[in-house]
């Protein structure tokens, strides 16, 4: 069953996550295989050393021993203490092999113990130089290694079987030692490894973690460019996003020059058209003047539309709400001194992700319709939505009826001509949210009993 990858490589999101598993998986695997070479070099050289032990040992005893009168004799000596410790591991013997031989002599380490067993010739022969070497089990559970040979002692042709014997199990022991020793300093260096190694790699991308904060800084309106002092890897890519930052700059500037110049060169026509409306006088005059205004409403209208969609996703853009919504509430309270304005704010530090002129006029034209609308309470009040901050002001009103909220978002649609105004500002509130990505909702108010327009508008940072 083949399983594919491309579903477990996206959790693996973190840059440094991934180069600090990918090392520490490699520096794992490194340390594990130089302690295994290095135990199996060194179990091999010690079992070597061994071997080449016993075989001196061997010829060293059968230098010591003769033939007396159709006897063994001698007192061989190999020169390890082991040999006098009694069921050390460590022997010696010789025995006859051809009858004219007699007697035996073995080391004082076998004592009264009966002789080591050997195998059959068939089952491990003699090497070319005759000699052989066997493994056996000995006294007290131990493993013997034994090297053997059989020699001519003196011109009779007497034949004797000479055998030295060492400990294989503590031979064993002292690689195993060896091994869990080695495996321990390596495993303490390999995990210093990983940590040093972890954190060069996180010092190292420390420099991206700074241009990430940069742009978030950005996003948030607290700079307006990138730190380019960074390493030379790294600089090209904040030159290169500076760049971007500014191109977008002067494209928005280019446009809000534009914006100037459509509204300055159709000044001058609507004011000349708003003149000869008073001179001609009469049902004409008034007739031109009122589709005059309406124009200079419906110019003014569409170009804070373009304004606001050239710099939506702007990162430049942020406004405090706090102080914004204060200071409309002062001029609400001054224009309609017999209306109580309240102000309830539960989102003291949210920052509007845009300009601060919208949300001026979105918030504006809200409280100028409550303070035209409500007889003695208009309530503001700023909170937190899922997706950003809400803004809602409420009155108490006569409100309007299901049907009438269509109508009260069309765009020059006035509900009741004896109220001044044109007609423009709920749709103006309406199409401002709608290009910052927020929404508007026109509702009745279950406190106050009058409107309640409620809005979301997006925050820096989200």
């Amino acid at each position: 069953m083949k399983i594919p990858l491309t579903g477990y490589l996206p959790r693996l999101r973190s840059l440094s996550l991934r180069v600090i598993m990918f090392s520490t998986l490699w520096t794992i695997i490194s340390f594990f295989a130089i302690a295994t070479i290095i135990s199996a070099l060194y179990g091999d050289a010690r079992l070597k050393s061994f071997q080449q032990l016993l075989s001196a040992h061997l010829f060293s005893v059968i230098a010591s021993v003769s033939v007396n009168e159709g006897t063994l004799a001698g007192r061989p000596d190999p020169g390890e203490v082991r040999y006098a410790s009694p069921l050390s591991g460590w022997y010696w013997s010789v025995e006859p092999v051809t009858d004219n031989l007699k007697g035996a002599l073995r080391s004082v380490s076998l004592g009264d113990t009966t002789m080591i067993d050997a195998p059959s010739t068939l089952n491990v022969p003699f090497d070319t130089s005759f000699q052989r070497k066997y493994t056996v089990p000995g006294p007290n559970g131990q493993q013997l290694s034994v090297v053997e040979t059989e020699v001519v002692l003196d011109a009779e042709n007497r034949v004797a079987r000479f055998r030295v014997m060492g400990n294989l199990s503590e031979v064993e022991g002292e690689i195993a030692d060896f091994r869990n020793t080695l495996y321990f300093y390596l495993g303490i260096f390999a995990l210093g490894g990983t940590l040093i190694n972890a954190a060069v790699i996180l010092f190292g991308l420390r420099p991206l973690d700074r241009v990430r904060r940069s742009l978030a800084e950005i996003r948030e309106g607290k700079v307006s460019r990138l730190n380019e002092n960074l390493p030379l890897e790294i600089a090209p890519l904040a030159r290169e996003m500076n760049a971007l930052i500014d191109n977008n700059r002067r494209i928005m500037e280019r446009s809000r020059t534009q914006v100037g110049n459509l509204a300055h060169s159709l000044k001058t026509p609507l004011s000349v058209l708003v003149n000869e409306s008073r001179t001609i006088g009469g049902a004409e005059g008034r007739i031109i003047a009122e589709q005059s205004a309406a124009m200079q409403d419906q110019v003014q209208h569409y170009l804070q539309r373009a304004r606001v969609a050239a710099q939506r996703d702007s990162v430049v853009f942020r406004a405090p709400v706090t102080p914004i919504l204060k200071r409309l509430v002062r001029v609400t309270a001054k224009l309609n001194p017999a209306v109580d304005v309240q102000f309830l704010n539960y989102m003291d530090d949210a920052i509007f992700a845009g300009e601060q002129e919208d949300l001026e006029e979105i918030v504006g034209n809200l409280l100028e319709n409550a303070g035209k609308w409500g007889r003695s309470i208009v309530r503001l009040t700023l909170a937190k939505a899922d997706n950003g901050l809400e803004i809602s002001v409420a009155d108490d009103g006569p409100g309007l009826a299901p049907e009438e909220i269509k109508d009260a978002l069309t765009r020059g649609k006035r509900l009741d001509e004896t109220k001044p105004g044109t007609g423009l500002g709920l749709s103006i509130v309406h199409d401002t949210v709608r290009e910052y990505g927020g929404t508007l909702w026109l509702e009745r108010s279950a406190d106050l009993g009058g409107l309640n327009a409620r809005l979301t508008l997006p925050v820096a940072g989200n």
